[in-house]
């Protein structure tokens, strides 16, 4: 199903696609990272918690941010078997539910409460529990709040399109050059 760009969506769309090419770059870290760790502990015997906890890191990282693109080129999980068998109108109105009754309520609960998980990291100076852990652990629990505010902007861009496309509101816009570099 094609969904019809809206100013908005296309505009939310292109610098979250932009963050989702950048932070993909993570990946190729978090390999090196891990290849450093595997050789100075099999080849050195020199075993560092930190090369660890900055692995967990990095793929947080990597994962949390990595929702927004997925939702915005939608290569996430679907349950393409039953919805490829709906009418466009159909996939669509599923759509808009799954929005309104259990994505936007996760993220708003995930959004919420990860508020006062970092301010009281923040507050207590939380530090990892390991010997030679990282410092700052509130940093990577801000994440959190990081990768679903992303994923808020993915959904409302979304909602948006959905939106358009079963009420005709907002119009979408005709697929011109000049119209999206106006955009972008």
């Amino acid at each position: 199903m094609k969904l019809p760009d809206t100013t908005l969506s296309v505009w939310i769309e292109s610098r979250l696609t932009r963050f989702g090419n950048a932070i993909s770059w993570i990946w190729l870290i978090l390999l090196f990272v891990i290849v450093v760790n595997v050789v100075m502990r099999y080849f050195f015997g020199l075993g560092r918690i930190e090369f660890e906890e900055i692995q967990w890191h990095l793929y947080g990282i990597g994962f949390l941010s990595g929702l927004s693109y997925a939702y915005v080129s939608d290569s996430h999980v679907r349950i393409d078997v039953v919805r490829l068998k709906l009418s466009n109108q159909m996939q669509a109105w599923i759509e808009l539910y799954g929005i309104l009754l259990l994505l936007l309520p996760f993220i708003a609960l995930v959004l919420i409460f990860s508020v006062p998980f970092v301010e009281y990291s923040y507050s207590t100076s939380e530090v990892s529990e390991a010997p030679g852990g990282l410092k700052y652990r509130w940093l990577i629990k801000s994440i959190l709040g990081f990768g679903f505010f992303l994923l808020l902007l993915s959904v409302l861009a979304r909602l948006t399109r959905v939106w358009s496309f079963l009420f005709g509101w907002p119009r979408s816009f005709v697929e011109s050059e000049e119209i999206r570099e106006e955009v972008l």
